[in-house]
């Protein structure tokens, strides 16, 4: 078996998804246990617990969430879609309860100075950051405040320097990965996550770019997230994982005798509520409780991850470079049997 670099797994022929790579150990670790692991991280300024990030949907990340996350080490970044923003603003919400928010290119400007005043980082919610207009908002906003900016999404490195000189803090990566998203079947547009990572890491690293990544859609699990990590990524951005907890905004819904909440697509006809063209989906999601007991777990296989890879911290999980790129049976065998 052929142990991969990322440089060699960048330059693989095929467009890879987490599922198409694992880590291998390749050395005797030296940690214990996982408890020995750190998990701490220093994001665009902030110090956080765990490097995850919730995504700013309207079914996952509202007031709730947002101040949930940041109790539990983590940046919950509230949705625009609904009257949130407005209630922080209205409620006097301090950044110490909230971090982040979301903003869209036709956002008005005078709730971008308010959220800006407040000092909480801005989120610019698009879905190609690959645009003029979005370079452009970027530019004004960076320029007028002293605020961190987030932009997203793009899905490879071309356009990275070009974000960075118009004042981008950290970007989203990932076009057509989220499991409620069908960009990439409506549109032909988005290549697999991990091969999106790597092309903006080496993007970063090759020009020697001040900006953080977000690796954002296609995370189902943990080890997921430690794949991401270890490929490059500052922080992950999570919509499902956090999706159907007792924070995220709408009601529980009982059906057949199970509970359930909502989960959809930032571009779902229920977000936009009117006939344009549609790149999302709807669907219902178990309920899973408090999202504490997701954030645990999360928790838990990431520590069990380092210590598989001998990483005490992050910084050192960031640095892997032994990775295996598996055929479709080698994924089969790994998963759980019923």
């Amino acid at each position: 078996m052929k142990i991969y670099s990322k440089e060699e797994l960048n330059e693989n022929s095929l467009s890879l998804t987490y599922d198409d790579i694992s880590l291998v150990p390749i050395e005797i670790s030296e940690i214990r246990s996982r408890v020995e692991a750190a998990t701490k991280i220093s994001f665009l300024g902030m110090n956080l617990g765990l490097p995850v990030v919730s995504s700013p949907m309207d079914s996952v990340t509202g007031l709730d969430m947002a101040v949930e996350l940041n109790k539990l080490g983590c940046l919950g970044i509230v949705n625009r879609f609904d009257s949130s923003l407005e209630d922080i603003i209205k409620n006097g919400k301090t950044s110490s309860e909230i971090k982040a928010v979301s903003i869209a290119l036709n956002s008005p400007d005078q709730l971008i100075d308010s959220l800006a005043e407040k000092g909480y980082i801005i989120c610019l919610d698009t879905a190609n950051a690959s645009n003029k207009a979005v370079l452009q908002k970027c530019e004004e906003i960076k320029t007028k405040h002293k605020v961190k900016i987030i932009v997203g999404n793009i899905a490879q490195g071309s356009i990275l320097k070009e974000l960075v000189n118009a004042g981008a803090d950290a970007v989203r990566i990932g076009i057509g990965g989220g499991s409620v998203c069908t960009t990439s079947i409506q549109t032909g547009i988005g290549i697999g996550q991990v091969s999106s990572l790597l092309d903006v890491y080496f993007a970063r690293e090759n020009e020697n770019l001040n900006i953080e990544l977000i690796a954002d859609g296609g995370i189902k699990s943990p080890g997921d997230i430690a794949k991401a990590i270890s490929l490059g990524a500052d922080a992950v951005m999570l919509g499902r994982m956090l999706s159907g907890t007792r924070e995220t905004p709408g009601e529980v819904i009982k059906y057949n005798d199970q509970l359930w909440k909502k989960y959809r697509g930032s571009a779902s006809f229920g977000v936009k509520m009117k006939n344009e063209f549609i790149e999302g989906e709807e669907t219902m999601i178990s309920y899973k409780g408090a999202v504490k007991n997701v954030i645990d777990g999360i928790s838990d296989g990431l520590r069990s991850s380092m210590s598989y890879m001998n990483c005490k911290d992050i910084a050192t999980l960031k640095k892997s470079n032994s990775f295996a790129v598996l055929s479709n049976s080698s994924y089969l065998e790994r998963l759980p049997k019923k």
